[in-house]
């Protein structure tokens, strides 16, 4: 069985460790990222009529992490800190940051355990919008602090002769999957870390397999 990983480089071990024995794997990093100065950030931030104020803090992905001390500047007495998967907990917690709430799925999903505002939202300048706009019907103020942005790596000849020819391919966000598309064929499993994910590759392709976690190897070999 022929496995492309294609997270960042030096981000691909977990998902690696996972695989069954005997396949072949290639790693293809789709994006890179691009980290925004921690001042400009914080300039941000400050300029916001609501620092101090916010009842909640969403840190949408792990690359936020080494922000949110600078988000939590602008945290009211009290509030709460929500994340988006487990990964992201695990970088806040080496950080010292306690968090109050870990969401399984998508951002989406932590509309309803949100009940009272500003809230703001930490993470990539192309962040989704399926949370502020749950929680901006129900009257709820949200502000996108961005601290980042993801941005499409440039491919070899041989990076794509690696997704043309792989069985398996691990998606692991929209923007990936952009990069990806012309090159995946119809007979590849995509694996993708949750819906949000899953959502838009299923747009374009029949054979999505959603959750990212060491059962993979099993349903791997079930293929």
């Amino acid at each position: 069985m022929r496995v492309v990983v294609t997270r960042e480089r030096g981000h691909n071990a977990e998902l690696i460790s996972w695989l069954p024995d005997g396949v072949t794997v290639s790693e293809v990093p789709l994006t890179t990222t691009r980290y925004f100065d921690s001042s400009e950030v914080h300039s941000a931030l400050v300029a916001s009529a609501h620092f101090g104020q916010f009842r909640a803090l969403v840190v949408t992905s792990a690359r936020s992490a080494l922000y949110v001390a600078l988000a939590r500047e602008a945290l009211a007495p009290g509030a709460r800190v929500l994340t988006v998967g487990t990964a992201t907990a695990r970088a806040l917690e080496e950080e010292d940051v306690v968090v109050d709430l870990t969401g399984e799925g998508g951002a989406g999903d932590l509309a309803e355990e949100i009940s009272a505002g500003p809230v703001l939202l930490l993470g990539a300048a192309g962040m989704r919008d399926e949370l502020r706009e749950a929680l901006v019907v129900r009257g709820i103020e949200v502000e996108h602090l961005a601290c980042y942005e993801t941005v499409s790596a440039n491919l070899t000849s041989s990076d794509e002769t690696n997704l043309r020819e792989a069985e398996v391919a691990f998606i692991g966000a929209p923007s990936a999957w952009r990069v990806a598309a012309a090159f995946i064929e119809p007979a590849c499993w995509v694996v993708v870390p949750g819906p949000s994910t899953a959502d838009v590759v299923a747009l374009e392709h029949a054979r999505v397999i959603e959750g990212w976690s060491a059962e993979i190897a099993k349903r791997l070999v079930a293929l």
